[in-house]
């Protein structure tokens, strides 16, 4: 099994002038930084939460049909393609849409076949079936302010600290600052 982001988010969940302002910086300069910083963030804050933050495009890959597919980094937009290698020739074939359900309102999303259909025989061979969706919350708008706020505090703990280490200082993360993420953490068994 492999998930791969085929195509990262085009926004992103905090403005440029919203980290400046944040920030309480007024020149230009630093706008290029600031957005890579912004990135930075909101990235770090997916791989902590285990899901997309702003529409994105993933690919997953198979071995063979599960019961019931699972689709990381909610919230789940929709899905795009199924394909898999059909038993003969191994010929990548698209699986057509109704013989299968999304189920888009659980975290993680999920497929799984239609009432009276089965997954169909495959070719054996590694990553078999593959899964093409999009997750993620529709605009910058609809994400969570909690998020939000996270991703602003990394970006001014990225923007005054542009070294991995500060020799002779002693820091300490605030105790709050992670926990902001916390009822938004994707939580699987």
């Amino acid at each position: 099994m492999a998930l791969l982001r085929t195509i990262d988010a085009t926004v992103e969940p905090v403005s440029t002038a919203e980290a400046k302002a944040h920030l309480r910086v007024t020149s230009s300069t630093d706008d290029a930084l600031i957005g890579t910083l912004i990135t930075a963030a909101r990235q770090s804050a997916e791989n902590r939460l285990r899901r997309s933050i702003l529409p994105q495009t993933w690919e997953l890959t198979l071995d063979k049909f599960p019961d019931a597919i699972k689709l990381a980094y909610p919230p789940l937009i929709g899905v795009t393609t199924l394909k898999y290698l059909e038993p003969v020739a191994g010929v990548p074939t698209t699986l057509n849409a109704l013989s299968y359900t999304v189920d888009g309102k659980n975290e993680p999303g999920w497929i799984v076949p239609a009432y009276s259909y089965e997954w169909p025989d495959i070719y054996d061979a590694i990553n078999a079936v593959e899964v093409t969706y999009t997750a993620g919350w529709a605009t910058a708008a609809d994400v969570p302010q909690v998020i939000k706020a996270w991703i602003l505090l990394h970006v001014g703990n990225l923007y005054e600290n542009r070294e991995a280490t500060v020799p002779g200082v002693s820091m300490t993360e605030l105790p709050y600052c992670d926990a902001l993420l916390d009822g938004y953490r994707v939580v699987t068994f």
